[in-house]
């Protein structure tokens, strides 16, 4: 198959269904829906950006024809049923769906396009919470207890992507899921997610070259020691509350003359910094040794200031404080690029389209994000695809167009509804199906 065929919509729609038809499905009865006509309906719920899985079985009398020739499914779940087959699945077995998206964007080298430093690529990774409620919950609920008595239920994932600074788009990764773990009690942490994050990411992409760029929570000894561990490069958020030795270490060396001082103007701002290399990170960890840089960002027609403090392990010099400044503002992008446009772009990131008794939760957020995925590698890769976002002007516009041609006209492809979007399609007088009296 030619590369640059491998990335359009259609392509990547028969992809997912041939994952998904290898998944094993370990039911022993009732199997007259198949697995993988479940797992594609409920990312096809998400692809068409679907507000929630009742309006999504609302809509599948309409969606119907388009569903079996743009997704390929064959028999489409009830939204109860639906929710009985995805339930046991574990969120592991959506692994190599991502990877296999993942390696198309390689093989095509669009993947280089987001190199940014010395042949590195930014993975900017937080948490982020996906489910909450008082009352429903399951097993790998974590719980948060109020003083008036309440628990709160929620879910959380660590959630990853390749960033970059001069880039709107962003390449998700596998997100970890942060629930309790089988047979334990106590809740899951952040923590424990980015370690399990960056063994399972080391074992898919081994040899890739990343540096790791996180918020404050996560310069600490055990988090640097792992990643150094797993060969990762990183530029780690600082506070001075959370690092009162170090800060004090710095303040020592500014009055003694030993820290470097470099400024720069470009246009109306004026960047200045502030480095010094090979100190220990505390005073308990003096072996776990960083680099610290300070920035402060000042705009000169407003007088507006931002300030901010990286630890990284890269040797600070006057010719690269500025790309790693760069990179580790960047760090904003999981926020802005990936959270915030699942919230506030179409794909409802914060609706509960599922809790279940097990793993519906999580699977669902998994679709969701393998959807998000797909829509990234088309926005990269796929000209007819961003022809017809521009023609709607707005991502949720163009969502919408979407969803109004799949249940007003029958296609053979997503990649068809593209063309009409952008070529338009010509208006007919409609043929009324008038049901005869009884």
């Amino acid at each position: 198959m030619n590369i640059k065929n491998e990335l359009n919509a259609n392509s990547l729609f028969a992809a997912m269904r041939d994952f998904f038809s290898t998944v094993i499905d370990q039911r022993s009865s009732n199997r007259s829906i198949s697995l993988a006509d479940a797992l594609m309906s409920g990312f096809a719920m998400f692809s068409l950006k679907e507000k929630s899985l009742l309006s999504f079985e609302h809509n599948i009398e309409q969606y119907g024809p388009n569903l079996k020739t743009v997704y390929g499914i064959k028999r489409i779940p009830t939204d109860t049923h639906l929710r009985t087959i995805l339930d046991p699945i574990p969120t592991e077995v959506l692994r190599p769906a991502f990877n296999l998206i993942f390696n198309r964007l390689q093989r095509s080298n669009l993947l280089q396009e987001f190199k940014f430093f010395n042949d590195y690529y930014l993975v900017s990774m937080d948490g982020t919470e996906f489910f909450s409620s008082n009352q429903i919950k399951c097993d790998h609920c974590m719980e948060r207890k109020y003083k008036d008595g309440t628990t709160l239920y929620y879910h959380q994932f660590l959630g990853a992507a390749i960033v970059h600074p001069d880039k709107r788009e962003v390449i998700p990764l596998v997100p970890e899921m942060i629930v309790k773990q089988d047979g334990q009690a106590k809740n899951d942490c952040e923590r424990n997610a980015a370690q399990r994050f960056i063994s399972n990411f080391r074992k898919d992409h081994p040899k890739l070259k990343v540096i790791v760029i996180e918020d404050g929570l996560s310069s600490n000894a055990p988090h640097i020691k792992d990643l150094t561990e797993h060969n990762c490069r990183y530029i780690l958020g600082a506070k001075p509350n959370d690092h009162k030795f170090l800060f004090a270490q710095v303040a020592d060396m500014k009055s003694n003359g030993q820290v470097s001082e470099f400024s720069m103007k470009q246009g109306d701002i004026t960047h200045e910094f502030s480095f010094c290399n090979d100190l220990p990170l505390n005073e308990t960890n003096q072996d776990v040794r960083i680099n610290f840089l300070e920035y402060w960002e000042i705009n000169n027609k407003t007088n507006k200031k931002q300030h901010f403090t990286w630890v990284t392990d890269f040797n600070i010099t006057q010719k690269n404080v500025y790309a790693l400044m760069r990179g580790g503002r960047a760090r904003w992008k999981i926020e802005n690029e990936t959270f915030n446009t699942l919230k506030n772009q179409g794909y409802h990131f914060e609706h509960n389209f599922g809790h279940g008794y097990d793993n519906l939760c999580s699977i669902f957020a998994m679709l969701m994000m393998l959807a998000f995925l797909v829509d990234q590698s088309l926005q990269i890769s796929c000209n007819l695809f961003n022809a017809a976002m521009k023609k709607c002007k707005s991502r949720t516009n163009f969502w919408h167009r979407v969803r109004c041609h799949f249940i007003d006209y029958i296609f053979e492809s997503m990649n068809e509804i593209y063309d009409a979007i952008v070529y338009d399609i010509q208006k007919q007088k409609p043929m009324i199906l008038y049901t005869k009296s009884s």
